[in-house]
């Protein structure tokens, strides 16, 4: 039995996931960030953690084997509890568990478990799509010093010397007001080239965030075709292919499908405004698990179970 496989299934969408007998799987959330000294920038996610404490059987996992295998509540927690035993041992005898798309657990020198999580897989579904990306330095202070020179105007002293006639001060008047005019001038003209130069460099820094958006939606590779009774196209159980951005993708990647024969079609948007692709709907959890795993095994590893009701 792949335990794994469907812990990581139901890590998707709770936030404990409990081994009887073993440990907890724990999720918590954690906003996008942004890493300053190499100017990467990480989608929002689930933060993966296991808590040897929590071990009482919740029947959570329980339930969800009996669902995908077609048997009985009891009969799946003796599978586990089988499987728990086997992993235990391994874990007596200085192994390392390695749990596929979760993480390696193994035993520290007190005999306490130690987690390691992988980064593999992002569990947080609203983040479908998104991934890690690199991008250039906006520069905001390209003329800083041009501007700073050009404000530094030289003030023009007068004497107290009294003379009758007074008209030298007209003309000093004038030339301090034409000297202040040109400064605000060239000023404004040079903070208008900044703006300028700002808005261009933001600009690029979209287009590079829309292009790793795109290439982030999950690939579907030109694998065999295979045969699911996927007829139905009605249902709240939906197996999503992937999301992009431009719908012309999303147009083609739904006829490849159909060529493949999925019942595949587009479901809408998502929050972020990514056309969702469908590879079928269903009406019952357990006929789309079912799908689910046969396609994951066979076409697409990266595809999920979205329960939507549709309008």
């Amino acid at each position: 039995m792949q335990l794994e496989t469907y812990v990581s299934d139901l890590l998707y969408r709770y936030e404990c996931v409990t081994i009887p007998e073993l440990g907890s799987f724990l999720t918590q959330s954690v906003s996008a960030s942004i890493n300053e000294k190499n100017n990467t920038f990480f989608p929002p996610k689930k933060e993966l953690s296991f808590n040897e404490q929590i071990q009482k059987n919740d029947g959570l996992l329980a339930h969800y084997i009996a669902d995908v295998e077609d048997t009985t509540f009891e009969l799946a927690n003796k599978k586990i509890a089988k499987r728990v035993k086997v992993l235990k041992e391994s874990l007596e005898q200085g192994e390392t568990l390695s749990f596929e798309n979760i993480g390696t657990i193994v035993f520290n020198k007190e005999g306490k478990i130690l987690f390691e999580p992988s980064y593999k897989l992002n569990y947080l579904t609203d983040a479908f799509g998104l991934s890690q990306f690199e991008t250039t330095v906006v520069s905001r202070e390209v003329y800083k010093a041009e501007a700073e020179r050009i404000e530094n105007v030289i003030p023009i002293g007068v004497t107290a010397e009294k003379r009758k006639n007074r008209s030298y001060l007209k003309y000093a008047a004038v030339a301090v007001l034409a000297l202040t005019l040109g400064g605000v001038v060239a000023s404004n003209f040079y903070v208008n080239q900044i703006e300028t130069h700002n808005q261009l460099a933001q600009q690029k820094a979209e287009k590079e965030l829309d292009a790793k958006i795109q290439q982030a939606t999950f690939g579907l590779n030109p694998l065999p075709a295979i045969t699911l009774n996927a007829t139905k196209q009605t249902g709240d159980f939906h197996i999503v292919a992937g999301a992009f951005r431009v719908e012309e993708n999303c147009n083609k990647i739904v006829k490849e499908l159909k060529s493949e024969g999925f019942n595949a079609r587009k479901i809408g948007t998502n929050k972020y405004g990514l056309h969702q692709v469908v590879y079928a709907s269903y009406e019952t959890r357990l006929e789309a698990q079912k799908a689910l795993r046969t396609i994951k095994s066979s076409h697409n590893n990266d595809a999920w179970l979205l329960v939507k009701k549709l309008d």
